[in-house]
């Protein structure tokens, strides 16, 4: 499955498939999209015999040339599913401009997550949440790290990432996990001065945070270092795979992303974010 950007920004002919009414148990609710071409889909309409069929159908369209459909399903043993529910789902054949129009909404509403760092760590980070609902921004000054880069998502090469940081849409999240400590200390001070930031990470050990912090007191003594996470990925205690640092820290940004969403005062973070790896 491949980013939505990548879907709608190429050359080939795109269905958008969605749901517009969904009524009893069903796997997803109304307004649940992917777009599908004749090799490749993006989002999720619920898996399972549901989205197969939605899948086909639109290529089907596409095969045919065919502007529109519409798909009325039973989640019944009929078609090998026992939800019980019904879903009514759209086929819609896009344009350039509503292809424009369909990105432009999806990476408006999607929160932005910048991974300062492209080694390994960030690199694991990347791959696990480009098909998560935010827009995911690699950014690391060396080139051949980024190159090494696989996950659908944007990449910045940059002398410059506290620039990024700078740049970046309110209520973000910063993930901090470059080659080298010092530039580590000045990302991280940079992120946390933002004041609006939904969560700033750092990656390293208890004693990383220590030393961050008397670097951040002597400064800018102001600098909100309650607002830190260091380590990250803090849920996975004691793991050292660069994956699982990973998958625990996704955990960590994405629960901290719907806190800051439905919360005037960003940055709140659960509890287990503040929790110490040894």
């Amino acid at each position: 499955m491949r980013g939505a950007r990548e879907v709608l920004t190429g050359a080939a002919p795109v269905i958008r498939a969605e749901i517009t009414r969904a009524q009893g148990s069903v796997p997803r609710e109304a307004g649940a999209e992917m777009f599908v071409t004749a090799t490749a889909t993006a989002g999720s309409i619920g898996g399972g015999q549901v989205e197969l069929r939605a899948v086909e159908r639109a290529r089907e369209l596409l095969g045919a040339g065919m502007a529109q459909d519409r798909m009325d399903l039973s989640l019944g043993p009929s078609i090998g599913q026992c939800c019980g529910g019904q879903v009514r789902i759209a086929l819609t054949r896009l344009d350039a401009p509503a292809r424009g129009a369909h990105l432009a909404r999806i990476e408006g509403a999607r929160p932005q997550v910048l991974i300062l760092g492209a080694g390994h760590v960030g690199r694991a980070l990347a791959e696990i949440m480009a098909p998560l609902p935010c827009r995911v921004v690699l950014v690391d000054p060396r080139a051949a790290e980024l190159a090494q880069n696989a996950a659908p998502v944007d990449t910045r090469l940059t002398p410059l990432p506290e620039a990024e940081i700078a740049a970046a849409p309110p209520a973000s999240a910063y993930v901090v996990a470059t080659h080298d400590h010092g530039l580590d200390f000045l990302l991280t001070l940079a992120a946390l001065r933002r004041g609006d930031a939904a969560y700033v990470g750092l990656i390293g050990s208890a004693t990383k945070r220590a030393r961050f912090q008397r670097f951040a007191r002597e400064t800018d003594p102001a600098a909100p270092l309650s607002r830190l996470t260091c380590p990250i990925g803090a849920a996975g205690r004691g793991q050292k795979h660069p994956g699982m640092i990973a998958l625990a820290t996704a955990h960590e940004v994405m629960e901290s992303l719907a806190i800051a969403g439905t919360n005037t005062t960003t940055c709140t973070k659960p509890s287990f974010a503040q929790t110490a790896r040894m």
